[in-house]
């Protein structure tokens, strides 16, 4: 890195953190901060970091660096998730402090259930304002789990009566017909994510009697048809997966002091044309329509392993390559 005549150097100490959990095992955190951070020289050198650069630069550096010291002071650990999203540029806007108001629910064990980003803050933002609302987005975004701990939180404060999970069971037909067992057998498969992130929430015990008593249930968007739901978090997943016809069933299942969020990620489309989906349509609609919000994750989002960012990415550029060679026709030869 060449430097300036406007470069400065600046020792940042590291108070009440342990350097070595840090900069992880075999400083791969450091290593990591020192790729995100072309602009400065930073030297680790014990509980403290020089850092050299441009005075802006620097600046920026530290702020990230204390953004990660204050994460790791509230939670106890550091991942390279974590320093991503701290130190990215193109992280940095989607990222903010994490506050207590950020709490949506406590689950098993004292698990502290949080809007980790501000897509994911947005839509417990507007949930207060808002009947029905849709998060689309990417896989790994939370804007499903998001939901589900809204959900559980507004029957723990006994704002609804039920919660009710729902997804197209097997792309757009829904035909179970070919797989063994009983209809519970053939259906759990393709609702194993949403037990999944109830199990997080709720005790095992009490999620097992809220299933057998109705309070909580989950079940194929087929069997939503002829209901009206009262007094109900009604949650719709992989809503990118239905019809038209199917979602505008769905949508008018609403009934008195009902929530309805519905999730999906136009990108997996299932169904045989994906011109038939009916996720985008409903919400292009009913935009603009008072109690009805929409909330557009993306990749910025992304809270699974580091690698799924990358892999969407690489994924989204390949599409953009075929759409546009997709739409270059080639010239018909001249006639000799």
């Amino acid at each position: 890195m060449k430097m300036t005549k406007e470069a400065i150097g600046k020792e940042v100490v590291l108070e009440g953190v342990d350097a070595r959990e840090l900069y992880g095992p075999q400083n791969i955190y450091f290593e990591q901060m020192r790729e995100l951070s072309p602009k400065v020289r930073i030297v680790a050198r014990g509980s403290s970091i020089k850092v050299l650069g441009a005075k802006a630069d620097v600046d920026s550096f530290e702020r990230k660096l204390n953004s990660l010291v204050e994460y790791y002071l509230k939670y106890g650990n550091i991942s390279r998730e974590v320093v991503q999203q701290a130190f990215s540029l193109s992280m940095s806007d989607c990222v903010e402090p994490v506050s207590d108001k950020d709490t949506i629910v406590y689950g098993n064990n004292g698990n502290i259930i949080r809007a980790r980003t501000v897509n994911q803050r947005r839509l417990v933002e507007l949930f207060g304002d808002n009947d029905l609302l849709f998060a689309v987005g990417p896989a790994g975004s939370g804007k499903t789990y998001t939901a589900i701990a809204l959900a559980v939180r507004a029957l723990k404060e006994k704002e609804v009566r039920r919660v009710i999970l729902t997804r197209p069971a097997v792309e757009a037909g829904e035909k179970l017909g070919f797989l063994p067992g009983d209809m519970k057998d053939k259906l759990d498969p393709y609702l194993q994510p949403l037990y999944d992130a109830l199990n997080d929430m709720i005790p095992a015990a009490k999620l097992q009697k809220f299933l057998e008593d109705g309070t909580v249930q989950i079940a194929p968007l087929a069997y939503m048809r002829g209901r009206t739901l009262d007094n109900a978090f009604v949650i719709l997943d992989e809503a990118q997966n239905t019809t038209q016809s199917q979602i505008k069933m769905f949508l008018t299942r609403m009934g008195r002091n009902a929530k309805f969020i519905v999730t999906g990620d136009v990108t997996q489309i299932d169904l045989p044309r994906k011109s038939d989906s009916g996720l985008m349509r409903a919400m292009k609609t009913l935009e603009g329509i008072d109690g009805i919000g929409i909330v557009e994750f993306d990749k910025r989002d992304i809270v699974r392993h580091h690698l799924v960012k990358y892999i969407v990415e690489a994924f989204d550029k390949a599409a953009e390559r075929e759409e546009r060679q997709a739409r270059i026709v080639p010239m018909p030869s001249e006639k000799k």
